[in-house]
């Protein structure tokens, strides 16, 4: 069975799909989404106490690490 963007499993054909989506347009069965906002906060945190405790020299040599990283 395919998953969606955002991992939910969904009917392969279209008419499976069709009746997938009417139901849950009836209420029938709930959207299966990801909820995962604590993980977001969580990461913004991160970064702002990553931020504070860094020199602006070292925050340097890591972006430069972090594209080289992604140029190669």
């Amino acid at each position: 069975m395919p998953k969606g963007p955002q991992g939910q499993r969904r009917p392969a054909d279209a008419i499976g799909n069709a009746v997938h989506i009417a139901r849950i347009a009836t209420g029938e069965i709930e959207e299966t989404t990801l909820k995962q906002p604590a993980k977001r906060k969580s990461g913004l945190a991160g970064a702002k106490a990553r931020l504070e405790n860094t020199t602006a020299d070292e925050r340097t040599a890591l972006a430069k690490k972090a594209a080289g990283a992604r140029w190669e």
